[in-house]
């Protein structure tokens, strides 16, 4: 059996130090590199009006359902009746919750009471970020979270 030198628990010390430090390298990198970035440039600014919002935006009584199915993402907004609605200014984030690199934004038709746009995602979760306005001039706001399963 070998004897344990001074230079093998150097080797051992040096090596596992040099793991340590590789790891935490990597994910300090992919955590920079995948950040998708701020949600608002000033949230004390972005905060002032965000109760009269919530109000108005709750009043509407709107809820939204996204779907995918077949390469073809679709919307069904309903009012407080559960009746279709139809939205203005319809803008819509779809994208990982994590990275940016897989952000779209597709063009959603209305097709009957639904919005559909052609849209081919990879399996795992998505996050679905949508904004449009009532026929008032209300602004609707929802994130929801998309499945696709492979």
């Amino acid at each position: 059996m070998a004897e344990i030198t001074g230079k093998h628990v150097l080797a051992v010390t040096v090596g596992a130090f040099a793991v340590i430090i590789g790891v935490n390298v990597v994910l300090a990198y992919k955590a920079v590199s995948t950040f998708p970035g701020l949600e608002v440039q000033n949230s004390y600014v972005a905060s002032q009006g965000f109760d009269k919002r919530k109000a108005a935006q709750e009043a509407l009584g709107w809820t939204m359902t996204p779907s995918y199915e077949a390469g073809r993402m679709t919307l069904a907004f309903h009012g407080p009746d559960g009746l279709p609605v139809r939205v203005n200014d319809l803008r819509v984030l779809v994208g990982r919750t994590t990275e940016a690199s897989e952000d779209r934004f597709p063009d959603f038709t209305l097709d009957g009471d639904l919005y559909a746009a052609e849209l081919l995602l990879g399996v795992g979760k998505w996050m679905v970020k949508v904004t449009a306005l009532s026929d008032d001039g209300t602004l609707f706001e929802q994130r929801s979270e998309l499945f696709v399963k492979g």
